[in-house]
């Protein structure tokens, strides 16, 4: 328990006698035997249970026993061969299939020995900064637009490697995207088919409900081969259930069955376990299962708030059991010793992580587990192996590398996150060590590796070369039923514009969009991912509409441009496969201002009518003075200096308060409907929330969908920002509710 008073923790030792000490360093552990009603049962009612009594702890003998094991996880893969070699039948009881790949167990190749040998300390830096924290190269290889040839490759490379870290990296994306991670799964479970003689058994054995990966995946030494022995059967417990454990083995809904000895492999409770079942008490009385009744809430996954001087070895919220544990339990024993002996030299006694960082690193930790597959399952990373468990995802998956880098940081603002008191005062650095969603993140460390040169240290062209060009390299957005091209009246001349038509039989809402780029860059093309996810998530015709550009064409040749266009598309919505009376605009960045200046334009023209504005990261002011400008100078790849080179391009400083440049500094009553999508680390966000709020302040019904953790372009990088997804759902949504009718399709 934590004395507040004497500022120590006191402990007992088995007999009773009371221990003080000023830190309390525990480590979580790897296992905690299970206590399940069935297990208690079995101590009670069988002659021998093995897993809670005697296995692993001393050799067992299963020589002419009739074994049975319940559980094919990690521990039930790699025990069934053995017990199999000795007992005379072996009844397995499965729940869930697990995947598993031949470990090929042996010595190293004379390679990697080699390697090693030459240089062991370069092996350990890259160890330490590894992604799980064993040096291995990461492919640039997507399952999803792989062609077949080059996916069986990949796969039969990692395969016969006999490494975990090689079949989870077979593709680069098979964590991320369902497509290729069923491209992994289904590779795995024909080999499964093909080595399981019985088809229903290695049907039975074929994991089907969860994306690979996502529960443990094992390593094994004839693990399925075992299953085509004449003295071993597969008990499929989704189809006949246990009933009980009874003195003499195990019934079912359907049979009886008996047995000399009884294996539980049935798991444990992981990362938490070990933690909360000790009578761990902090500040006020307050016990850490208390304060993990809903999960647990940690700081780095090495403390905890309300427990000062407390730390965690491998905790919930680090890499721990997602990485080489060696590597994460060394760094963390080094961090913890260096913040003693820090304390030790600044005279402070205690340690306490803030409400703030703590919250804001659980935050994180959720976001990194969200833009994968693993909530998908139900695994004992999630806790659902244990009854009444909160479903939290336990570990940090942001990496080895990345986490030791947070960790650092941590350290290098002067213990960012943690107050710090002793005799001579209490220190707090208050704040949150990431903010930035994780796969922003990585897209940010991507173009600095680049060194992509910044929009506005380039001549135009080079510019409008290099935003066409990583258009052209992006992801493919999805499938819709028909993409044409063609043209339409500007004001000046003929204007490009590209049709996204949804599958499904029409008529169709229809959405005027126009393109980002600050008025300078962009085409047709350059949002392409956005509009076909707007057209297959609304329903709606997409018609993305090209205008004329600065600087060979300034304000106002764009906004004239705009209103060109959506008044031809509204009066003629048959010719696309629209609907007549439900036309939307919308558009990102600079075509978000053009959205919005077409509806003052249309309002004040008397038509036509427009069902709603869709606002992503608009441009609504030309003052560049706002906080967000500054927070958001550099280090993204759309600064404030980039938006500034933009208006500098676009507009005389004598045109920038005009409500067509600025619709900020417009007549804003009676508009249609608005979604204004910001982001919070964008610099138009300050102008993009006082437009929202100006229209709501107007009487206008306005939706403000707000992107924590989000950049510039985080909305139109369909398919490399995971985590803008729901954004991207939620303003379909809004869309859809502009129209009076279903949208067919």
């Amino acid at each position: 328990m934590w004395d507040d008073e004497a500022r120590r923790w006191r402990l007992t030792t088995d007999g009773g006698d009371e221990i003080g000490c000023r830190f309390y360093i525990m480590a979580t552990g790897c296992l905690s035997l299970p206590k399940t009603p069935d297990i208690e049962g079995a101590e009670r009612f069988c002659g021998e249970s093995y897993f809670t009594s005697k296995w692993p702890h001393e050799e067992v003998d299963f020589t002419s026993k009739r074994v049975a094991v319940v559980g094919t996880g990690s521990s039930g893969i790699q025990a069934i061969p053995l017990i199999a070699a000795q007992a005379s039948s072996v009844t397995v009881f499965q729940r869930t299939p697990n995947f598993s790949v031949p470990a090929h167990n042996g010595p190293p190749s004379a390679e990697r020995l080699a390697a090693l040998k030459a240089d062991r300390a370069a092996y350990r830096h890259q160890a330490r900064w590894s992604r799980g924290g064993i040096p291995t190269e990461i492919t640039d290889v997507s399952g999803v637009t792989a062609t077949e040839e080059v996916r069986r490759r990949r796969f039969e490379w990692a395969w016969n490697e006999g490494e975990l870290f090689a079949i989870l990296g077979v593709f680069n994306d098979q964590f991320f995207d369902p497509v290729s991670n069923e491209h992994v799964a289904e590779m795995i479970r024909e080999r499964i088919r093909h080595t399981v003689e019985d088809p229903d058994v290695a049907e039975a054995l074929c994991p089907k409900d969860y994306p690979f990966g996502t529960k443990r995946p094992c390593l094994d030494t004839g693990y399925y081969q075992t299953f085509n022995l004449p003295h071993v059967r597969l008990v499929d417990l989704r189809k006949t259930p246990i009933s009980t454990v009874t003195e003499t083995g195990i019934d079912t809904t359907d049979e009886r069955f008996e047995f000399d000895a009884i294996v539980y492999a049935t798991g444990f409770d992981a990362m938490t376990g070990p933690l909360v079942n000790v009578d761990i008490t902090g500040r006020h009385g307050v016990t850490l299962k208390d304060k993990w009744e809903k999960g647990p809430s940690t700081y780095l996954g090495l403390t905890t708030t309300g427990f000062p001087n407390f730390f965690m070895i491998t905790g919930p919220g680090s890499p721990s059991v997602l990485s080489n544990m060696a590597v994460s339990i060394e760094q963390h024993v080094d961090w913890v010793a260096a913040c003693v002996s820090y304390m030790g030299e600044h005279r402070f006694e205690t340690i306490e992580p803030t409400d703030v960082a703590e919250a804001g690193w659980n935050q994180h930790v959720a976001d990194c587990a969200a833009i994968t597959l693993h909530p998908l399952a139900n695994s004992w990373y999630m806790g659902a192996n244990v009854p009444g468990k909160p479903l939290v995802f336990l570990p940090y998956i942001g990496g080895v590398d990345g986490y030791r880098a947070a960790c650092d940081e941590v350290v290098d603002n002067d213990y960012l996150g943690f107050t710090m008191a002793g005799p001579g005062g209490a220190v707090c650095n208050d704040g949150v060590v990431r903010r930035l969603q994780p796969d922003v993140a990585l897209v940010l460390q991507m173009f600095e590796q680049l060194g992509m040169p910044a929009f506005e240290s380039m001549p135009v062209e080079q510019a409008r070369m290099i935003m066409a060009a990583s258009a052209a390299v992006a992801p493919p957005g999805p499938e819709v039923g028909e993409v044409c091209d063609g043209t339409l009246p500007g004001a000046a001349r003929q204007l490009d514009y590209r049709l996204y038509r949804p599958a499904g039989r029409g008529p169709h809402p229809v959405l005027a969009y126009f393109h980002g780029g600050g008025w300078v860059l962009g085409n047709v093309g350059t949002d392409d991912r956005l509009c076909r996810d707007l057209c297959a998530r609304t329903g709606a015709v997409v018609v993305s509409v090209d205008y004329r550009h600065a600087p060979e064409d300034r304000f106002p040749a764009p906004v004239e441009d705009a209103w060109s266009a959506v008044r031809w598309i509204a009066a003629r919505p048959e010719e696309f496969g629209g609907v007549p009376g439900q036309l939307g605009v919308a558009g990102w960045s600079a075509g978000a201002n053009l959205a919005a200046v077409v509806c003052q334009l249309a309002r004040d023209a008397g038509g036509p009518a427009i069902a709603g504005q869709l606002l992503v990261n608009p441009v609504t002011d030309s003052d560049t003075t706002r906080p967000s400008y500054d927070e958001h100078a550099q280090g993204l790849i759309f600064n404030a200096p980039t938006m500034r080179w933009f208006w500098d391009l676009y507009a005389d400083p004598s045109d920038r308060r005009d409500p067509r440049a600025a619709p900020l500094r417009g007549e804003l009553s009676g508009l249609p409907p608005a979604v204004v999508v910001t982001s919070e680390f964008d610099p138009l966000r300050d102008e993009g929330t006082a437009y929202a709020e100006a229209l709501a302040d107007a009487g206008v019904p306005v939706v403000h969908r707000k992107g924590r953790g989000q950049i510039h372009t985080s909305v139109t990088m369909v398919g490399v920002i995971i985590s803008a997804g729901p954004i991207r759902a939620q303003m379909a949504e809004d869309v859809r509710g502009w129209f009076p009718a279903p949208i067919p399709g």
